[in-house]
């Protein structure tokens, strides 16, 4: 299984990172399905916002709701999170060289979300990279049944794992 999952310390740190790699993914020619997240700063923003590109060049999605600037809790928006789980479905069927999936956050901890797209792309052999944080990363090691690795949040590394699983499917093929 090439399933692996990364953490950077900062708040949108995995974000910034897992959108650079997948830019410099889509310029050496490798097929990146999946999304990233690129939030939009604006002054009337609040403290949530969620903006996701589905990849490689798709839609921008706005994933969270706009609850007010008292607001508290999760601002999610549930049904834009499933518009982009379909078009990230649709394009795993066309295929993929790899999965990227910005985040596996509450919804995938509760068995919705990217799951099933997660578990499709491995079960299809196509790897699959995800961002984690630290308060899913016990419904992820349990979904992932011990199977997943820990890649560090450096650039470098997660070219050096995406090169070294992309290759091996090369091989097979």
């Amino acid at each position: 299984m090439k399933l692996a999952y990364t953490m950077a310390p900062g708040r949108g740190d995995t974000d910034l990172v897992l959108e650079r790699l997948a830019a410099d993914l889509a310029a050496r020619g490798l097929r990146c399905c999946g999304t990233v997240q690129i939030n939009s700063e604006r002054p009337d923003a609040g403290p949530c916002d969620m903006d996701v590109r589905v990849l490689p060049d798709g839609a921008v999605l706005r994933i969270s709701q706009d609850l007010g600037l008292q607001a508290r809790g999760c601002r999610l928006d549930p049904a834009a999170l499933e518009t982009a789980v379909g078009l990230v479905a649709t394009g795993l069927s066309a295929g993929a060289d790899l999965l990227i999936v910005n985040k596996f956050g509450k919804h995938e901890a509760e068995g919705r979300g990217f799951r099933g797209v997660i578990a499709e792309a491995v079960a299809m052999d196509i790897p699959v990279l995800v961002g984690l944080n630290a308060l899913n990363r016990p419904a992820f090691e349990s979904f992932a049944e011990g199977l997943a690795i820990q890649l560090p949040s450096d650039p470098a590394a997660l070219m050096a794992w995406v090169e070294d699983v992309t290759a091996k499917a090369d091989e097979v093929v």
